[in-house]
């Protein structure tokens, strides 16, 4: 039973192994150069804090154009609670 484990990992290896490229003609492949960086971009990032707050206020996209966030809407206000009637104490 040992030497089957032993000769399926070997298998496995061998197998594997033909999958490798050691060409030296291999084309490498090349990554497109990130677009400038806008007034306010975090390097590294997309995200943007263009009133220097330390707050993100938007982000880049992949094309450099600036999109704001835009906060939700508030929640309404609470309703007001109902005084209790009567003698306290």
């Amino acid at each position: 039973m040992r030497l089957h484990h032993i000769a399926t990992i070997g298998l496995a290896a061998v197998t594997l192994g033909a999958c490798s490229t050691y060409d030296d003609d291999y084309e490498e492949t090349y990554v497109a150069e990130a677009p400038p960086v806008g007034p306010g971009a975090l390097v590294g990032t997309v995200a943007a804090d263009r009133d220097g707050n330390g707050v993100v206020d938007g982000y880049y996209d992949a094309n450099g154009n600036y999109f704001a966030f835009q906060a939700p809407p508030c929640p309404p206000p609470p309703q007001p609670t109902v005084q209790p009637y009567g003698e306290r104490g």
